[in-house]
């Protein structure tokens, strides 16, 4: 099975990490002073927004430090339950061969008190007690259900990381995959992120799928948004779902529109499902699908929408019951295709539009009627025909494309 960018690339020391440099140099100090027995804060919480390198960079110092690492998410279910059973004892005892630990508490944010009453009384306690360092990771440290964990720890910023800081890194990456670059594909891709560099990595790998060349008009239908869960992800959750609910939210949860969702759907089923008779059938609930999503936009009946993405999430999903290979993803077709001609199309869109506003009608009719004629002139009779275009406004680069 091929791994997945964001782990295949997952810095395994402090110096391999992009950005916030200072963080880490923070971190490292106190926790060697830690270990030391020297004082200072009992635990640490790194802070910032998801993707800036806060659970890598506790993995890389216990790697370095040759410490065995305890990591809990803290804002999985039962999390005082599992605190007092695995994290007091690991915190407590030491390990087989006698050397030190490291606790971990992913996402201690994400404590739901409502479910779990205990949880940061329990986390409190751990610190009290533990023998070890324990760290904690949050994305909004100000949160008023952790303000007991925030007055007893060391607080450590991690910022959004910049495009600069990212490009190397990236540029790297797609040498390392045998793909070239545009500098300024690299950029969009970094800047589109955020500073998040696991989404960037999502986005990197589903941009390079089956190409060895990225330009920046195949970056150009990235779109900018909070980012979520990646294409790459989402599909194989998809693939190997029984779960109608689970498969439906994926809509909601990939970092892609539903459009590009159905279309990286409908590219990789016919490849992940291994029955024919899933194939067939997971085809006829796509085809279904996409009949409900043309007929919503040309009538206007966005009722149906619910109906055409529970067809191609949970409909594909149920379909695999004779089980799912794997077989790498694929970037869909006619994405490759619409970003190839991308460029194209823009051009013929103002065109038709100066030509229709010169002769009263429509960008379609436009389009449809009059530009196949000034095709024709400007091969007849050039010189007309770039005088009536000159006229019209439209631009030498249309007219090159034009007469190509």
């Amino acid at each position: 099975m091929t791994e997945p960018w964001t782990v295949k690339y997952r810095p395994k020391r402090l110096e391999d990490i992009v950005g916030n440099r200072k963080a880490r140099e923070e971190f490292l100090k106190w926790l060697q002073t830690r270990l030391s027995h020297k004082g200072g804060k009992k635990s640490a919480l790194l802070y910032g927004p998801a993707g800036t390198g806060k659970t890598v960079t506790v993995e890389a110092a216990a790697r370095s430090l040759n410490l065995d690492l305890v990591e809990i998410n803290a804002s999985d279910k039962r999390t005082s339950q599992v605190i007092e059973r695995i994290a007091g004892l690991a915190t407590t005892q030491s390990t087989l061969y006698g050397g030190k630990r490291l606790l971990l508490l992913d996402e201690v944010d994400g404590v739901n008190l409502q479910e779990d009453r205990g949880a940061v009384p329990s986390i409190l306690k751990v610190i009290e007690d533990s023998a070890y360092p324990v760290v904690m990771t949050a994305n909004d440290p100000w949160d008023p259900k952790i303000r007991p964990l925030r007055e007893v720890s060391l607080l450590i910023r991690f910022r959004r990381l910049s495009a600069r800081e990212c490009l190397p890194f990236l540029r790297r990456i797609c040498e390392l995959e045998g793909v070239k670059a545009e500098e300024e594909a690299l950029r969009l891709v970094a800047e589109r992120n955020q500073g998040d560099m696991r989404s960037t990595l999502n986005d990197l790998e589903t941009l390079c799928v089956g190409r060895t060349m990225l330009r920046v008009e195949d970056v150009a239908w990235l779109a900018w948004r909070d980012r979520l869960k990646g294409v790459f992800e989402a599909l194989q959750q998809l693939f190997h779902s029984r779960d109608v609910e689970s498969a439906r939210n994926l809509v909601e949860e990939v970092d892609v529109d539903y459009e590009t969702f159905f279309e990286w759907i409908y590219e990789n089923a016919l490849h992940q499902l291994k029955n024919p008779r899933d194939v067939a059938e997971a085809m006829d609930r796509l085809a279904r699908a996409q009949l409900l999503m043309t007929r919503m936009k040309s009538r206007q009946l966005w009722s149906l929408l619910p109906y055409a993405l529970e067809l191609m999430t949970a409909g594909v999903a149920l379909a695999g019951k004779g089980g799912v290979g794997y077989t790498q993803l694929k970037f869909p077709e006619r994405l490759k295709y619409l970003s190839a001609s991308r460029k194209t199309r823009t051009l013929l869109s103002e065109a038709s539009k100066s030509v229709g506003r010169v002769v009263h009608a429509s960008s379609a009719k436009a389009a449809r009627e009059y530009i196949p004629y000034l095709r024709f002139i400007l091969k007849a009779k050039r010189e007309d025909g770039l005088r009536i275009a000159e006229e019209v406004g439209l631009s030498k680069e249309f007219l090159e494309g034009l007469t190509a």
